[in-house]
């Protein structure tokens, strides 16, 4: 077997910065807000030099980027590993095909005994990291499992997104929010479930938006909302019409389902403008009044490591 090569996707270490991009002070001058976030940026960095000193330690070749500044899709590596958050680990996820497989390591976990001390003053909560498997702690056992013991990776869903027949040229691992670009402003659209040989009716929908998400985003902004936590497993998709407007509890009903592995989800947009948003808020692309968007779970699955926690995850 050749030398192992290795991705790094990191974290910037900007995103810690005291200053907009303005370079004017933030207002908030806590020094224990200021000491909070200096400590974050700290132990970010030394988890990078952390997993560095391990892969120079080992017959593997490796590369380290940051992530914004990837732009093109990822090929010739045996793995990827994210060193950051789940967010970092969303953005690997974008450039990433089914045939390499992805490991998220969380460089900052939530410290519970520092949210004790500091939660009456502020949000001293630090990276979420629900889909990261690794931390320093275990990052060189993980490591050896994978490219010396064979461990198998966790297949998920992901989504597909076409506007106008057009498939985008991303797949969102997370979840889709379909909006009007004021958050106040009501969104006017109808959807039907298409089935192979079949397709539901119309349903007229007057609300702040449309929710799809896969079985890995149901434990995100989809749990939040009231949604229903699935199998990781599962090839479903979720869906809720975000605060529907004016309905009868029996069109109630109609607000949220699932959406089968050979079905499809048709939106017709009826508002001026609107925005789709792919995992989070960075990924944005325009609709107008009378584009059409059809989502499914019709993409290529991603190979990932996940902590234990969520393997067992089946209520849905």
């Amino acid at each position: 077997m050749g030398r192992r090569r290795l991705l790094l996707l990191l974290k910037p270490l900007d995103v810690y910065s005291l200053h907009q991009s303005t370079g004017v002070p933030r207002r908030n001058t806590n020094p224990k807000v200021l000491q909070f976030i200096d400590s974050r940026c700290r132990v970010h960095k030394a988890a990078i030099e952390f997993c560095q000193d391990i892969l120079r330690r080992k017959s593997i070749e490796w590369d380290a980027v940051f992530r914004s500044h990837l732009s093109q899709p990822i090929h010739n590596v045996d793995l990827v590993v994210t060193i950051g958050g789940d967010g970092t680990l969303l953005r690997a996820s974008h450039f990433l095909n089914d045939s390499i497989p992805l490991l998220g390591l969380n460089s900052d976990p939530t410290q519970s005994q520092e949210v004790e001390e500091l939660g009456d003053e502020f949000d001293a909560t630090r990276s979420t990291g629900f889909l990261c498997a690794a931390t320093i702690k275990n990052f060189e056992q993980m490591l050896n499992n994978i490219l010396e013991n064979g461990m198998t990776p966790t297949e998920l869903s992901r989504m597909a997104i076409k506007v106008n027949s057009e498939l985008l040229p991303l797949y969102a691992l997370n979840d889709v929010l379909i909006s009007d670009p004021n958050p106040a402003a009501v969104s006017r659209f109808s959807f039907r479930i298409r089935k192979q040989e079949s397709s539901q009716a119309l349903v007229n929908c007057r609300s702040s938006g449309l929710r799809v998400s896969t079985a890995a985003g149901s434990t995100a902004a989809m749990l939040s909302a009231g949604g229903d936590l699935m199998s990781v497993s599962s090839k479903d998709l979720q869906y809720m019409v975000r605060e529907p407007i004016s309905v009868t509890q029996e069109h109630l009903r109609l607000m949220r389902g699932l959406v089968k592995p050979k079905e499809s989800m048709d939106i017709y947009w009826q508002t001026n403008e609107g925005l789709i948003y792919i995992d989070g808020a960075h990924i944005v692309h325009n609709v107008q009044h009378g584009d059409s968007i059809q989502i499914s779970s019709c993409a290529p699955s991603l190979k990932i490591f996940l902590p234990h926690r969520l393997l067992g995850t089946s209520k849905m």
